[in-house]
């Protein structure tokens, strides 16, 4: 999951935090599906060493993503790429 070399997606001189630019970036990984449902993502401290952050910031952009529904943590087994809710049939899309 690591970023490409030399180019981090982390750009301190932006307005937006540090955390939201993290998780950002791994909710545009989910959504190309280059992070299929049911993908285990790294470790807290191990995710800050990708990112080059400390691992409070992992663990804010860890919860940021959860509280958008893009991943489940499970205690003991780690954080993983939620699956899409499924759609109740009869609502119509307009």
């Amino acid at each position: 999951m690591t970023p490409d070399p030399g180019q981090s997606p982390i750009d301190p001189n932006k307005i937006a935090y540090v955390y939201m630019q993290m998780a950002d970036h791994i909710a545009e990984r989910i959504a190309k599906g280059e992070l299929q449902p049911g993908a285990r993502l790294p470790g807290e401290r191990d995710l800050a060493a990708e990112y080059g952050v400390a691992h409070l910031t992992a663990r804010r952009a860890t919860r940021e993503l959860r509280e958008r529904g893009l991943v489940v943590t499970l205690p003991a087994k780690g954080t993983f790429v939620a699956y899409p809710e499924p759609e109740e049939p009869g609502v119509d899309e307009e």
